[in-house]
């Protein structure tokens, strides 16, 4: 199973060195890239400052492996990768970075778009929103 998870944000220079690595993958056509940000939500009249991350990881990998295997089943991707952050990330950083490739940009975009929405309802992956009062909610994801 692959690892999705890494502690802390994930940062541009890692971003941006993933998609320079398929600039030798010639059979690719198109790539559709999804990245999660954490927004300063005002909620209550209380800024979100951070979102801390837990997961229960055994359980999410087995199940993003799945998910996986799923849709390389319905796309016709040449390739996919997902990252997701655990621990604390400030607003403005990225928490979530979903990479689909393909031949075409359908498959692409189709398949980015449901390992996105999939992984927002199958994962067990928890965000804590901090505020900047120093309290805190659960986050539900939308």
């Amino acid at each position: 199973m692959k690892q999705i998870f890494q502690h802390g944000p994930i940062s541009p220079s890692f971003i941006s060195e993933s998609i320079a690595k398929h600039a030798t993958k010639t059979e690719i056509g198109a790539h559709n890239i999804f990245l999660g940000q954490v927004r300063a939500d005002l909620i209550d009249g209380k800024e979100v400052v951070a979102i801390a991350y837990t997961a229960y990881e055994e359980m999410a990998l087995e199940k993003m492996h799945n998910i996986r295997e799923e849709i390389f089943d319905k796309y016709a991707l040449t390739c996919m990768h997902v990252h997701h952050s655990l621990g604390v990330v400030k607003t403005g950083e990225i928490c979530l970075f979903v990479f689909t490739s393909s031949q075409h940009r359908k498959a692409a975009i189709e398949a980015c778009t449901e390992v996105v929405e999939r992984i927002k309802i199958e994962l067990p992956i928890w965000g804590k929103e901090l505020f900047d009062d120093q309290k805190y909610q659960w986050k539900i994801n939308q």
